[in-house]
Order: C-alpha cells, then structure tokens, then sequence
C-alpha cells in the first residue's frame, strides 16, 4: 500500500467511524424525523443529508483536493474521489430494520482502492484497501467455500431504474440453477456479505456508484470475484454489478442475463 493510499485509509476510517454514530443516533430517533420518498421506494430522510455533510467537511477539511461524490449532494468526480452513501437501506432504516450501513469509497484513476462500510446498528465495520486485505471489526475475513450453485446464497438487488421484469427474470434464472435467493435492500452490506461468506455472490442489473464503490474493494479483496463496474460514465449513471465467490461464478454469471466478466 503507498503513502497516498496509506494516509487516507488511517484518516477517513475515524470519519467513518463519527458518521456510523451520528447516523446511529438518528436511528435511535427515527419517529422524530423527516422521512418522503425521493422516488418509487427511493427513501429519504434528514439524516442522510446530515450525515454526508458531515463526512463532505472531514474529508474535504483533510484533503481539499480531493473530489467527492455523494448520493444526496452529488458530484461529478476526478481522478481522486470519494464516493460515499451516507446511509445505504434508507428504507430499512426508515422502518427501524438494522440492515443500514454507511458506505464510503475511494477511486484513482477510475480503479476502486479504498473501502469502508459501517453497519453502527450491528456493530459491524468493514475495511479493505486494494492489495491488503479485507477485514471486519479488525478480523481478516474470506468468502465462503462453496463450489456448487446448487448450494448457494446469493443476493439479488432491486433498482427503480430498471424495469421490474429485468429483476424478476434474473431471480427465476438463478434459482432454476438451483440457488437460493434473498434480497436485504443495501447494495453495500449484500457485497460485505459476500466478503465474509454470509452468502455466495451478489448481482444487480443496475447499481449507484455510491451503493457499490466501498463494496467493489471489500468483496474483492476478500477473494470474491467481481465484474469491472468501473467503466463509461459509472460515476454519475451506475452499471450492473456482479460479485460471487470463486466456486460459483461461472454458473452465477451465466444466469446474470448481461455480458459481463468477472475477475
């Protein structure tokens, strides 16, 4: 791991840490806030707006040359960015579920090299840097060992964007191939769960840059394979995204339904 790298993983993992308890503290007052919907089961609450301004003035404070992209304020990126979701499963939070997390993730030069997710309402904290490894809450994690589809847990995200037929088609496929299938509404805790081996792989016809950037490095890093996300205009559109373990991808790619390559 370089100097450059090196020093953003040490001081963005304390703003990471802030963010996961403002947020959590929001959670704990959920009944006393602004809660619409930006969208069809796009939530939005004012914590999400507080909670990226907040990690938008520690980081920009840090590293004034950086760019950042967030879901809530936007951003159009550079050559150095962070792209962070303030709260990814805005609707689980909303509804008091703990599957919520704070997702932040840095890129050079369009390639994924830092990633910190924070589930504060499990206490779960997930870091990764490229070439170092995945951890949760300090413990170095894989992903799991399954060889067989047939076997295997694989989460399936829901996007607005795209049309309803597109998600129902590829969660028929893949369970025709014999895999059981769930959906937990954070695009970012489904690619931590790969990572630690709570289930086999994660696709999603269309994801957020902000939902995926953190967990494209964590996953990854954690031996899962994953698709390259990072191409065209992914900072600002989104892309599809398709990450499984090893012992699976083959079979997981062929049900995925859009060309991709997993590496």
């Amino acid at each position: 791991m370089d100097s450059f790298i090196q020093e953003r993983c040490v001081a963005v993992r304390a703003i990471v840490r802030e963010a996961g308890d403002l947020a959590l503290d929001y959670f704990r007052r959920r009944n006393e806030l602004v809660i619409s919907l930006k969208g069809r089961q796009d939530w939005l609450t004012e914590a999400d707006g507080a909670v990226e301004t907040f990690i938008r003035r520690k980081i920009a404070a840090l590293f004034p040359k950086d760019q950042i992209v967030g879901e809530e304020q936007g951003g159009s990126g550079g050559s150095a960015m962070w792209i962070i979701d303030p709260i990814d499963g805005t609707a689980n939070f909303a509804r008091g579920d703990r599957q919520w997390c704070v997702s932040i993730g840095f890129a050079r030069n369009d390639i994924p090299e830092i990633g910190f997710i924070f589930a504060p309402a499990q206490d779960e904290f997930y870091e990764a840097a490229r070439g170092a490894g995945t951890t949760m809450n300090g413990e170095a994690i894989r992903v799991a060992p399954t060889h067989d589809i047939r076997q295997a847990v694989v989460e399936i995200g829901w996007s607005p964007r795209r049309p309803s037929s597109d998600y129902l088609a590829f969660v028929g496929r893949t369970m025709q191939a014999g895999a059981t299938v769930k959906r937990s509404a954070s695009g970012a805790l489904g690619m931590a769960h790969v990572a630690n081996g709570r289930t086999d792989g994660y696709g999603e016809v269309h994801i957020n840059s902000w939902d995926v950037l953190a967990g494209l490095v964590i996953a990854g890093e954690a031996g899962a394979l994953v698709n390259n996300f990072c191409t065209g205009p992914w900072v600002t559109e989104g892309n599809p995204i398709l990450c499984a373990t090893p012992g699976i991808a083959s079979d997981f790619e062929k049900v995925f339904g859009l060309p991709v390559n997993l590496a």
